[in-house]
C-alpha cells in the first residue's frame, strides 16, 4: 500500500478536550488523552496539538507500507525528516494515531481486520478490567471520596461476551446499593463515601467477580508520606496497608499501591495475585526491565500513547511474557470512539484489556472485542 493522502485534524475527547485524529486514505484513527499521568511517559505532542497537527499535514510518504513491521519504515522516515533519535519525539498521540491510521487503512486494502495485520494468529482473548466506583483525581464532585482511584470488577466467565454481561449485572446493582446517581470521566459511580465503605460495598455485592485496585498512590504521596483523609502513612505502614487489603478483601488485582519510584517497596507487596505497575513502569521499556530486575510486579498496564509507537508495545509484550508478567492494556481516561485498543489487545496477546464498564467510549471497546470473538467462533 502506498500511501496517497493524510490529514491531521482536532477532535474533542470524552472530557470535551482536544485530541489528534489522523486519517491515511480515507480511514481514521485517534489517540486517547490521560488526566493522571505518570511522569515518566512519553510527551503526547512535539510543542503543542497544534504544530504537531500542521507537521503532520505536510508529510509526504513515498515508500509503501505491506505489513505490521513496515512501521519501522514509517519511524525511520519520521526521525530522518525530524533530526530524531527516536521517533516517539513527535509526541506519543501523534505517533499513535499515525501508525493506528496506517495500519487501519493498509487493514482495508487487503480486505482484513486490524487485528490481522499486527497478528492473524491471534486467537486467545483477554479478561475486561472494569472500572465500577472511581475515586482520586477522577472523581472530586464530593468533598470526601475514596482516596484510590478506581475500584474495579474482574470476571472470569468462559467466553469475553459473558464476562462483559457478568460485569454490568454488578455494576448496575451498585448503584442502588451506593446510593449513586453520578459517573465520573470513566463511566464509574461516583460516591461521597471513603475507601473502606466503598470496598464493604463491592465485596457485599461483587458475585462471583473478583475485586481490583487502582491505588494510584503516587497521586497523593507528598513528602515522603500517603495522605489520606484521616491518617498519614510512611513507606512501611502504607506496605503493611496494602498487603493487609489484600488478605482482608481478597484483592485479585492492585495497581500503583505505591509511588511511581518505589521499585523495592514493590517487591514487597503481597503477590497472592497481581501487583500491577502502571505509574511505576508507563509503559516504557527501560522501568520494565527495573521492574523485572527488582521483582517489583507480576502484571503490567500497557497504554499505547504513553509510549506512542506500536513496535515498542509489541517489544514490551514479549518482555513481560518472558518474565511471566500478566498484561494489561489499557483505556485512558480522555477516550475516543477508536475501538482499535480491542484489536491491538488481542492481536498482542494482552491478558486482560482495562477499557471501563459504561459510556459509549468504553463500550465502543468492549463490543469491538465481542465482535472479534463472534467472528472466530
Amino acid at each position: 500500500m502506498l500511501i496517497k493522502e493524510i490529514k491531521a485534524e482536532k477532535i474533542p475527547d470524552s472530557r470535551g478536550e482536544q485530541t489528534i485524529k489522523i486519517t491515511i486514505d480515507g480511514v481514521a484513527a485517534s489517540s486517547p488523552s490521560g488526566k493522571s499521568k505518570g511522569k515518566y511517559e512519553t510527551k503526547p505532542y512535539n510543542t503543542s496539538l497544534d504544530f504537531s497537527i500542521e507537521e503532520i499535514n505536510h508529510l509526504n510518504f513515498d515508500f509503501e507500507i505491506n505489513k505490521f513491521e513496515d512501521l519501522k519504515k514509517v519511524e525511520n522516515f519520521i526521525c530522518k525528516k525530524y533530526k530524531f533519535r527516536n521517533a516517539r519525539q513527535i509526541g506519543a498521540n501523534v505517533l499513535f494515531a499515525l501508525e493506528s491510521a496506517i495500519l487501519k487503512a493498509l487493514a482495508k486494502s487487503k480486505n482484513k481486520q486490524l487485528w490481522q495485520i499486527v497478528n492473524p494468529k491471534a486467537r486467545n482473548f483477554p479478561i475486561p478490567v472494569g472500572n465500577a466506583i472511581g475515586g482520586g483525581l477522577h472523581s472530586s464532585k464530593f468533598k470526601v471520596h475514596p482516596v484510590f482511584q478506581e475500584f474495579l470488577l474482574i470476571p472470569n466467565e468462559p467466553t469475553f461476551k459473558e464476562n462483559v454481561i457478568a460485569m454490568k449485572k454488578v455494576y448496575e446493582k451498585l448503584e442502588a446499593a451506593l446510593n449513586a446517581s453520578d459517573k465520573n470521566d470513566e463511566g464509574a459511580w461516583q460516591v461521597p463515601k471513603n475507601n473502606k465503605e466503598v470496598l464493604d460495598i463491592l465485596a457485599k455485592f461483587k458475585g462471583d467477580l473478583r475485586i481490583g485496585l487502582d491505588v494510584a498512590a503516587s497521586s497523593f504521596f507528598r513528602n515522603d508520606l500517603y495522605i489520606y483523609i484521616s491518617k498519614m502513612l510512611n513507606r512501611e505502614s502504607q506496605i503493611i496497608y496494602m498487603n493487609n487489603l489484600v488478605d482482608s478483601y481478597d484483592i485479585y488485582y492492585l495497581e500503583d499501591p505505591l509511588q511511581e519510584e518505589d521499585f523495592i517497596g514493590f517487591s514487597q507487596i503481597k503477590k497472592k495475585h497481581l501487583v500491577v505497575g502502571d505509574d511505576l513502569t508507563a509503559t516504557q521499556i527501560p522501568r520494565l526491565k527495573e521492574a523485572i530486575k527488582h521483582n517489583s510486579i507480576n502484571a503490567m498496564i500497557i497504554k499505547p500513547n504513553q509510549n506512542g509507537s506500536l513496535l515498542e508495545l509489541k517489544k514490551i509484550f514479549d518482555l513481560c511474557k518472558a518474565n511471566n508478567i500478566k498484561t494489561v492494556l489499557s483505556h485512558r481516561s480522555g477516550e475516543t470512539m477508536d475501538a482499535s485498543l480491542a484489536d491491538y489487545a488481542f492481536a498482542f496477546g494482552a491478558d486482560y484489556i482495562k477499557c471501563g464498564i459504561s459510556t459509549a467510549f468504553r463500550e465502543a471497546k468492549l463490543r469491538r472485542m465481542i465482535e472479534i470473538e463472534s467472528s472466530l467462533r
